[in-house]
C-alpha cells in the first residue's frame, strides 16, 4: 500500500493507493491543499478512484466537491451525510475496492450523525470520532455525547488493539497512535461508564471552530465560500496598482471613472479625488443610469479589494469589459500617503 499524509495546520488528510493497480482514495482533503493532493498522486503515478469525507467537518472547507468536478471522480461520505453532492454513500460494514486494497466503513456517529471510520489493512481513520489523546467534541450540531460513546466503546475500541490510528486532526506533530495505546493512555476513554462520559463530554466548555458557520454551509450543502468566489472573481479581472492609479490621476490624459463601492458614511468619510459613489448593494439596479457608457475604463475600488472584485467581475458579465479593480483598496491607498477626499460626491 502507498500511503501518504498531508498535514495543514491541525487538519490531516490521507492518500492510500494500491501499488499493483495504481488506484487511489483521498480521505478528508482540505480545499486549500488540491495541489499538493495532485502532486503527492502523480509522484507515485497513482489516480484517484474515490474522494472520501469521514463526516461533514465544521472547521475546515472540504475539497471534494471541487475535486470531483476537477478528476470526475465520485464523492463519497456515510449514508446519514446531508451534502447533496455526494456520489457514493455507504453504510456500516461497506467496502471501497481501491484495486488491491478493501476499505471497510465503520458507521461512527456521535462527533456528527455522518461520522464514519475507515478501516484498511493494518490501520484505520477515525475521522473526529477518535483523536490521540482526545475524541471528537460533541457539541456541534448533530453531535451526541451517547451517540459517541456507543461508537468508542462497542466499536472502534474493540477492534485489534495493534491497529494504527490515523485521526483527520493532530495538533501536536504526533504521525498516528494505535487502538491499544489510546486505550491506555487516552484520557477521555478512562471514563468507562457512559453516564459519566457524557457528562465530561457535555462539561468540555470548548470554543466554537473559525469559520464554522461557513465550512458547515458550504459542506453540508454544496456552496461556495467566499474565499471561493473571490477566487473565481479574481481570476476574470484585471487590476490596477495603487501607483498606476496615482499616475493616471494626476496625469488627466487618461479618461477613467474612479467607482467607489463602499457604503455612503464610508465614502464621506474619505476616498479618491474625483470618485463617484456607487454601492455595491445597488450597483445592478442604478448601473444602467449611473454607467451610461459601456466602453469606458472603469477602476473600481472599496476598503481592502475584495468587494471591489467581485464588483468589477460583475461589471465585466454586463459587457462592461474596460472595468478594472484597485490592487489593495482604500486602506493600502491611505496607507501609502496618497491624497483623499472627504464630503460628498463633487
Amino acid at each position: 500500500m502507498l500511503f501518504e499524509t498531508v498535514s495543514a495546520g491541525g487538519c490531516r488528510s490521507y492518500v492510500i493507493g494500491c501499488e499493483e493497480t495504481c488506484a487511489a482514495a483521498l480521505i478528508d482533503p482540505e480545499l486549500g491543499q488540491i495541489d499538493r493532493y495532485l502532486a503527492l498522486t502523480a509522484k507515485h503515478g497513482l489516480r484517484i478512484r474515490y474522494l472520501i469525507d469521514t463526516h461533514t467537518h465544521a472547521d475546515h472547507f472540504s475539497a471534494t466537491q471541487q475535486l470531483a468536478r476537477q478528476l470526475g471522480v465520485p464523492v463519497v461520505m456515510h449514508s446519514a451525510s446531508p451534502a447533496p453532492f455526494v456520489d457514493l454513500r455507504l453504510q456500516g460494514g461497506e467496502l471501497l475496492v481501491i484495486g488491491r486494497l478493501r476499505l471497510q466503513a465503520l458507521h461512527t456517529p456521535g462527533h456528527t450523525r455522518d461520522s464514519m471510520c475507515l478501516w484498511v489493512e493494518d490501520r484505520v481513520f477515525t475521522g473526529d470520532t477518535l483523536l490521540i489523546g482526545g475524541t471528537g467534541r460533541t457539541d456541534l450540531p448533530s453531535g451526541d455525547a451517547g451517540a459517541l460513546y456507543e461508537s468508542l466503546f462497542e466499536g472502534v475500541l474493540r477492534l485489534d488493539p495493534s491497529l494504527k490510528v490515523f485521526p483527520a486532526h493532530e495538533y501536536k506533530g504526533r504521525s498516528h497512535s494505535t487502538i491499544g495505546q489510546e486505550l491506555a493512555e487516552n484520557p477521555r476513554l478512562q471514563k468507562g461508564d457512559r453516564g459519566a462520559f457524557v457528562e465530561m463530554m457535555q462539561s468540555l466548555n470548548l470554543t466554537m471552530p473559525t469559520h464554522v458557520t461557513e465550512a458547515l454551509r458550504t459542506n453540508m450543502t454544496g456552496g461556495k465560500t467566499v474565499a471561493q468566489m473571490l477566487s473565481e472573481a479574481a481570476a476574470t479581472v484585471p487590476f490596477m496598482s495603487l501607483r498606476e492609479l496615482k499616475t493616471c490621476l494626476e496625469s488627466r490624459t487618461i479618461d477613467l471613472i474612479v467607482l467607489d463601492v463602499r457604503e455612503r458614511d464610508a465614502f464621506e468619510e474619505g476616498h479618491i479625488p474625483g470618485a463617484r459613489l456607487l454601492p455595491r448593494g445597488q450597483l445592478e439596479l442604478r448601473v444602467n443610469e449611473e454607467l451610461t457608457d459601456p466602453t469606458r475604463r472603469i477602476l473600481v475600488c472599496c476598503e481592502f479589494g475584495r468587494v471591489s472584485t467581485l464588483a468589477t467581475a460583475t461589471l465585466r458579465q454586463m459587457g462592461f469589459r474596460g472595468a478594472v479593480a484597485l490592487d489593495g483598496g482604500m486602506k493600502a491607498w491611505r496607507e501609502a500617503g496618497y491624497a483623499v477626499k472627504a464630503g460628498k460626491e463633487q
